[in-house]
């Protein structure tokens, strides 16, 4: 068996490399301490009384013992449009499965309209006024657009003549060509549809995860276009996106999540421009 020599090793040290490290030491220092996450909870509690929607201290995850959030708040107002941003593995969409049920909360709590919905089937939310739109597999190819939207209506049935009317207005080309299969469409489309869908049942909250995900800029515009046509129909929308700088200029409140917790919360605005939230979680991209 043979042994490496230091000698053996490669080159260490180099000035880009050092540059490196030093940065990440400190964007480490520079994150949000135990006392600021403690500022954030205080005003959480006092801001989110007679929210629509409401999470408190959820802790989460997909495996037993395994927490992807870790104490993570949230709440949204009648008419609001919230975006979450942070950086990859942050929990954001994890946040979103657990306001729909789709992750087993083992801790906190999930409120819509001081009601404890907190793990509830799928089902039951949408029935309680939820829509929630994935990011991925979210439409049915084989069917065409009007049959993906009767299945968005299939706990009530008889309302869909009244909802397609009301998702066309939103969206016309649903209704223009709405004998086309889906599969044919383009992932913009795609997305028009899913959106669709998850409006039939007529929600009063939508939680949209990462909609304009491998779309085109343009076709990414339209996207965010369309969410604020939603919101401003009076759907209050809650959405993951990681176009944190777009994401920032439409919504009306945003968080950042870090490690499963808030990070970071205020107008869209504020956060666009604080200097520690450019500086750790948006980069270049918020200053282009």
């Amino acid at each position: 068996m043979s042994f490496l020599e230091p000698s053996d090793l490669p080159p260490t040290g180099s000035p880009d490399d050092i540059s490196e490290f030093s940065r990440e030491l400190n964007l480490d220092a520079s994150r949000p301490t135990h006392a600021h996450a403690a500022t954030i909870a205080q005003q959480h509690d006092s801001e989110a009384v007679g929210a629509l929607i409401r999470a408190d201290n959820l802790i989460a995850g997909y495996f037993p013992g395994v927490n992807i959030l870790n104490g993570s708040d949230l709440y949204a107002k009648e008419g609001e449009l919230v975006g979450i941003i942070g950086p990859n593995g942050a929990g954001k969409s994890t946040l979103l499965k657990a306001l729909f049920g789709l992750v087993n909360v083992t801790s906190g709590s999930v409120l819509l309209r001081d009601e404890d919905i907190t793990n509830l089937r799928a089902d039951q939310l949408v029935k309680r006024g939820v829509g929630f739109v994935p990011q991925n597999n979210n439409v049915f190819p084989s069917l065409t657009i009007e049959e993906n939207m009767q299945m968005g209506a299939y706990q009530d049935p008889k309302s869909f003549k009244e909802r397609f009317a009301a998702v066309t207005d939103l969206f016309p080309a649903l209704g223009t060509r709405r004998k086309q299969r889906t599969g044919s469409l383009s992932g913009g489309e795609r997305q028009m549809v899913a959106m669709g869908r998850a409006l039939m049942m007529a929600p009063s909250v939508l939680l949209l995860d990462e909609p304009s995900a491998g779309l085109s800029p343009a076709l990414q515009d339209e996207v965010f276009v369309r969410v604020k046509g939603i919101n401003a129909s009076g759907v209050t929308v809650i959405i993951v996106e990681q176009n944190a700088r777009r994401c920032l200029q439409i919504v009306d409140r945003g968080y950042v999540l870090d490690q499963g917790k808030n990070a970071y919360t205020g107008t869209g605005a504020s956060l666009a421009n604080d200097p520690k939230v450019i500086e750790l979680y948006l980069g270049t991209l918020a200053k282009a």
